[in-house]
């Protein structure tokens, strides 16, 4: 009887300590959820926060000798809308661009532009690439720089606009109608897209999806084959993808839209002269994805220049350094820009660019 009366009592005060554990393990999961979107939110406030100091290094870096500004334009909308029915559903994607225009030019005449989207999942168009806008403006290049749908420094809803391969593309191109419309100086018959890592691969994108529209393109270390990269970066990589906000599937679940999405099965429709660049240590975009891309291409009969370059260092920025090397590197894509582009002040030698970069 004692063992049973013991047992009445112990098993209430079990289960009401169970509840209580319960109850604490609930809010402690809480609190971390809470903790976790809170942190979350500073991410993207102090994003905008070093965007807008970044904005002023532009104007401190290049407002001697060029013009710069924002432009805020629209894009297509939204890949995915989170409610079809809501008010503004449907409506186009707005976003802002650079643009960078060398003083001292002739207005009256036309000049060529240069299309210059960023790279990274997630980033934007920063004085990361000083040297490089110099190089293009004192060859008396226009230059446009979008910050397109996903980029980082306009807060949490724009971040989640992303849709990477898909209509980012379609931004940048809008970028590119933005410059010809309202700029009466820029050369509709000479523009050309330049870009590195995941802005590789859009400017890829940009001239399979528009050929008519773009004489040249630099591809630097481009993100080639999203399936291939999904096996060999990490998880959380691969999350930035499957998000609901963005693709909300992994390469598994929806191979065809990634391989939408990838250069390297899209290049039958390559129209325009095209020279990639790739390096075999690159820690970022690794160089399978460009060696597939570089095979694709002559499987399909394309013409098209690349170079492979061993083990330089820099890995995935070899050529966007600031080393003798990088500018030697850098001096071939501007003399094979030129060649399509015909810049009134075309750069020939390392010399002439870091006069331009110091200037």
């Amino acid at each position: 009887m004692i063992k049973k009366g013991i047992a009445l009592f112990v098993l209430p005060l079990i289960l009401f300590i169970s509840f209580l554990f319960g109850q604490s393990q609930s809010a402690e999961n809480e609190t971390l959820r809470e903790l976790r979107r809170l942190n979350e939110m500073l991410q993207h406030r102090l994003d905008v926060v070093e965007k807008m100091i970044d904005d002023v290094l532009w104007y401190e870096r290049l407002g001697n000798y060029a013009f710069v500004d924002k432009v805020y334009l629209t894009g297509p909308p939204l890949w995915k809308e989170k409610n079809p029915t809501a008010q503004g559903a449907g409506n186009p994607v707005k976003f802002w661009s650079y643009v960078f225009i060398p003083k001292g030019i002739d207005l009256s005449k036309k000049y060529p532009l240069i299309v210059l989207p960023h790279g990274g999942v997630h980033a934007s168009f920063t004085t990361y690439h000083t040297h490089i806008v110099k190089e293009f403006l004192a060859q008396h290049y226009i230059v446009v720089a979008p910050d397109y749908r996903g980029s980082t420094g306009y807060g949490r809803s724009f971040y989640e606009k992303i849709d990477y391969g898909g209509l980012e593309v379609e931004d940048v191109d809008a970028s590119r109608q933005f410059m010809i419309e309202n700029y009466e100086f820029v050369d509709a018959n000479r523009v050309g897209i330049v870009g590195w890592s995941h802005g590789g691969l859009i400017a890829l994108m940009a001239v399979f999806n528009h050929p008519r529209e773009y004489k040249v393109c630099f591809a630097g270390v481009p993100v080639s084959d999203l399936i291939a990269r999904m096996g060999y970066k990490s998880e959380s990589y691969r999350q930035l993808f499957s998000a609901d906000y963005h693709l909300g599937q992994t390469a598994e679940e929806n191979v065809a839209e990634y391989k939408r999405r990838s250069p390297v099965w899209n290049v039958h429709k390559l129209q325009t002269p095209l020279l990639i660049h790739t390096n075999t240590n690159d820690e970022d975009v690794n160089y399978l994805e460009v060696e597939h891309l570089i095979q694709a291409l002559k499987a399909a009969g394309k013409q098209f220049e690349y170079e492979v370059f061993q083990n330089l260092p820099g890995g995935h920025s070899f050529d966007r350094m600031d080393t003798k090397m990088a500018k030697e590197i850098r001096l071939k894509i501007h003399k094979f820009l030129a060649k399509y582009l015909n810049p009134p002040r075309p750069i020939t030698t390392v010399a002439e660019m870091d006069k331009a970069a110091y200037r």
